[in-house]
């Protein structure tokens, strides 16, 4: 399976070899991933979804530690989904992990064959990978049911780590097509003290999290047209 378009046939191409050991190189620096999954406190019958669901690892995860969930994952690389769906089957989850082949901005229940929306939509670090990020968490807000929350754990601005460490870590991290989202942390900040929102600055601003049941306008400021987040603050 191929991606369409061209981020996704990027996505194949920066993926092609790296997924076989993605996941043993991604655990020393990714890190607020099992912080976020132990955040989620899925209910049973409840529909989760993770855009940019990668090898599948969170998936997986989550559905070891919320048994009574249904979960979904969404990745524009048809590379980076056949780790997925390798794992899941090994893992004896595919009757409850459903994976599909698309872009963020597409996101809806219909995509899955499913008709109810999702109780949470998951981003790790996938964000800073998604070149129209704010359209993808319009989708993601257009596809919560009411009382649903939205996750977000990717890389900070690092503006608490010396300056040839943040340098050097920037550059490496361009070498993965990967762009930090220094202005949706930002935002994030400024309304982090909302109702129902809950943050985490991880140290030296490395990393954050994020949830909450609707994105900030001055997030989405600049989305023009549908698709529309179901709430915005």
């Amino acid at each position: 399976m191929r991606a369409d378009g061209s981020h996704g046939a990027l996505m194949d191409r920066v993926y092609r070899r790296q997924r076989h050991i993605y996941n043993l190189t991604r655990r020393y620096y990714l890190i607020g991933r099992d912080d976020l999954i132990g955040r989620l406190d899925l209910r049973s019958g409840d529909y989760a979804v993770e855009i940019g669901c990668g090898t599948a690892r969170n998936l997986i995860a989550i559905a070891q530690r919320y048994p009574g969930a249904r979960l979904f994952g969404l990745d524009a690389s048809g590379e980076m989904l056949r780790t997925a769906q390798e794992a899941v089957n090994r893992a004896g989850l595919s009757a409850r992990i459903v994976l599909r082949h698309g872009f963020a901005e597409s996101l809806s229940p219909r995509l899955f064959g499913e008709n109810r929306a999702f109780d949470c939509t998951i981003f790790s670090y996938s964000l800073s990978m998604i070149p129209d990020w704010r359209r993808a968490l319009c989708a993601a807000g257009a596809a919560l049911s009411a009382g649903g929350r939205t996750h977000v754990v990717d890389f900070g601005d690092f503006a608490g780590l010396p300056y040839a460490a943040a340098a050097a870590l920037r550059f490496w991290l361009r070498k993965f097509h990967v762009a930090p989202r220094a202005e949706l942390l930002n935002a994030l900040e400024r309304t982090a003290s909302a109702p129902g929102s809950k943050m985490r600055i991880y140290p030296g601003r490395y990393a954050f999290y994020w949830s909450g049941a609707a994105v900030p306008k001055s997030v989405l400021a600049n989305v023009a047209g549908p698709p529309q987040a179901a709430e915005i603050s």
